[in-house]
């Protein structure tokens, strides 16, 4: 899976952003706000991976639990379907 083409994150000081360009734009028109979980998780979306590696990368680089971080990336992953975001 990953994130549709056009869907591009920014990051300005401590705010993490993804903004629709190109023919994303046409059908989705805002912005969305991240906080630095979903940006980890947006960024490793940019290219194809599955929910296993993302959970793996994160608990490599955050030492955290694997429960909890598979927990958030469900949460994550499960936002970005609904809105039609990811091109599985």
């Amino acid at each position: 899976m990953k994130l549709k083409d056009g869907f591009v994150l920014h990051t300005v000081g401590n705010e993490h952003m993804m903004v629709a360009t190109g023919e994303a734009a046409k059908v989705f028109n805002g912005l969305v706000r991240n906080n630095t979980t979903a940006n980890c998780i947006l960024e490793q979306l940019l290219q194809e991976t599955t929910m296993e590696e993302i959970v793996t990368r994160i608990c490599d680089k955050y030492e955290a639990s694997e429960e909890v971080v598979m927990a958030d990336v469900n949460r994550v992953i499960e936002e970005i379907r609904k809105a039609g975001f990811l091109d599985e």
